[in-house]
Formats: structure tokens, C-alpha cells, sequence
């Protein structure tokens, strides 16, 4: 039995995110997401005007008159969320930590995939897979899959996005939407991620506070790395100080990014405490674009 308290708050943000669905699904999600192919459907007696390269010889030879295959796309698709539920999804500054707004994300796009017909699955990770679970429909799933997202309490506190990409290829057998969800403060991936995306369409959607690369004029504090429990005390009126953490930042966004770029991966950045349908929106469109 489900405590009173969790079903209030996967509700809320179950009414939460329902109007932003209908903003994204405005013919966003389909535009973008044209199925994972096509299937063959019935044969016909060929007509002027016919492709020949769809005709079928085997029909054609015993029927001794020309027939062409006939195909139709194949509309569902197969969604999975792949999130980090790391230490440092806790960290937030603003009106919502990381985790919150993967919640929220992750609530938009289940609820998207499942009013368009959709299959979508959950993998939770952090050093180690948390939690899986597989793609189907229903409302009484996305339920399931948003109170995951919400209370899951990982074992753990690290990060490895390989061995998470090393579980999707081993149980996704089909060609599958990935929404890759994470802070991606990891390193040495990048061989199994291009692996994966050769079977998959892998979306990054990269997660951040502000806090990470500004931080303020506050005299000293001690930061503790969640992940490893590390505790450092920094001088936050130290000008210079301030422009190595935002610096740190810098050079590691750019490489995450540079990385995406090689693999010809367009990712999805997303803040705390700001709007996601707008940047989800527009990665829809620019997808649907290039199609």
C-alpha cells in the first residue's frame, strides 16, 4: 500500500505536468518521433506508375502478372528513461533540486510517450542499476514510473553512465527513443555511448544549477562532493576563486559537449527553477526539421 502522502504528492505532479503535455504533444511529439520504421502489409496487382523496386518477384513468378508490396509506417515506438539518481541530483539552489526537476521531466515525457501510444520504460542508475523497469502503457504505469522517479532511494551515490548504457544494450533488443537524464559529472563513456547510439536515438538532456558555475560573494564555505563525500572549504571573496570555479565548469561542459558533437548527439540543457517545455519544444522542432 502506497502512504497517503507519496500518492498526494505523485498526483500533484501528475497535474503538474498534464497541461504541459498538451503544450508538447501539439503536434511536437509526433512531428519528431516518426515511428521506428516501416511494415509490410498486403501485396497488390502492379499499376502504371508503381515503383518497380517494390515489386514482388516471388507473387509476380507464381501469379504469373507483376504484384508490388505495399508497407505502412510503424507508428509505436519504444521510449526509455535512463536517469541518474547520483548524489548530485540533490543539489539545488533555486525553487527545485535536480532531482525534483527530473521528476518533472521525466513525468512530461512518460505521460507524453503513453497519449500517443506509446511504450516507455524507466532504468534508474548511479554507480550501479537502481532500478528497471520495462517499457509499457497505461496511466497506472506512468503512475509507477513517477513515483520512481520520486522516492527511489539509490543504494548508492556514484555515478557511471557506461555501465547504465552497458544495461540498455542488453535489454533493449529493439531500436529505442533513449532519454539519456543526468548531470554527466562522469568520465570515460564515450566508447559505449557510441555504441549505443548506433542501436538507439539517444537523447542527452543535461541537467544543471546555477550554483555549479556561479557561485557568489559569501565569505568561506565548505563544499562537500556528494558523490564521493569529499568536503573542501572555498574563499568565495576571492575574486580569482570564483572565476576558477566557473572556469572548472566551463571546461568540463565543453568537453562534455564537444563529445556530443563528435558523436553527432544534439542534447537538451535544463536548469533548475526555469520553464523545460521551451527547450523541449524546440529540440522537437529542430528534430523534426532535419528529418
Amino acid at each position: 500500500m502506497i502512504p497517503r502522502e507519496i500518492l498526494k504528492k505523485i498526483r500533484h505532479i501528475q497535474i503538474r505536468t498534464s497541461h504541459k503535455v498538451d503544450e508538447l504533444l501539439a503536434g511536437n511529439w509526433h512531428s519528431a518521433f516518426k515511428g521506428r520504421g516501416i511494415e509490410f502489409e498486403e501485396v497488390r496487382p502492379y499499376q502504371i506508375g508503381d515503383d518497380v523496386r517494390a515489386i514482388d518477384w516471388n507473387v509476380t513468378a507464381r501469379s504469373n502478372q507483376p504484384f508490388v508490396k505495399l508497407f505502412r509506417e510503424e507508428r509505436e515506438l519504444a521510449v526509455h528513461l535512463l536517469v541518474d539518481l547520483s548524489g548530485s541530483q540533490n543539489l539545488g539552489t533555486t525553487t527545485q533540486t535536480k532531482r525534483e526537476l527530473i521528476a518533472e521531466l521525466g513525468a512530461l515525457l512518460a505521460m507524453s510517450a503513453i497519449k500517443n501510444n506509446d511504450k516507455v520504460g524507466l532504468t534508474l542508475f548511479t554507480d550501479g542499476i537502481e532500478k528497471s523497469i520495462p517499457a509499457r502503457k497505461g496511466s497506472r504505469h506512468v503512475l509507477r514510473l513517477i513515483r520512481e522517479l520520486l522516492y527511489c532511494e539509490p543504494i548508492s551515490t556514484g555515478t557511471n553512465v557506461k555501465q547504465a548504457l552497458e544495461h540498455l544494450n542488453r535489454v533493449s533488443k529493439r531500436r529505442t527513443v533513449v532519454f539519456l537524464i543526468s548531470d554527466f559529472q562522469d568520465s570515460s563513456f564515450e566508447q559505449v555511448l557510441k555504441v549505443a547510439s548506433r542501436k538507439h536515438d539517444i537523447i542527452p538532456v543535461v541537467v544543471a544549477d546555477p550554483r555549479e558555475y556561479e557561485m557568489p560573494n559569501v565569505g568561506l564555505v565548505r563544499l562537500q562532493d556528494e558523490e564521493t563525500g569529499a568536503v573542501i572549504t572555498l574563499d568565495t571573496s576571492s575574486k580569482k576563486n570564483r572565476e576558477q570555479f566557473a572556469n572548472l565548469y566551463k571546461q568540463q561542459a565543453e568537453s562534455r559537449d564537444h563529445m556530443f558533437r563528435r558523436l553527432r548527439l544534439q542534447p537538451i540543457h535544463l536548469e533548475t527553477g526555469s520553464d523545460i517545455v521551451d527547450p523541449l519544444r524546440k529540440y522537437f522542432h529542430q528534430r523534426e526539421n532535419r528529418s
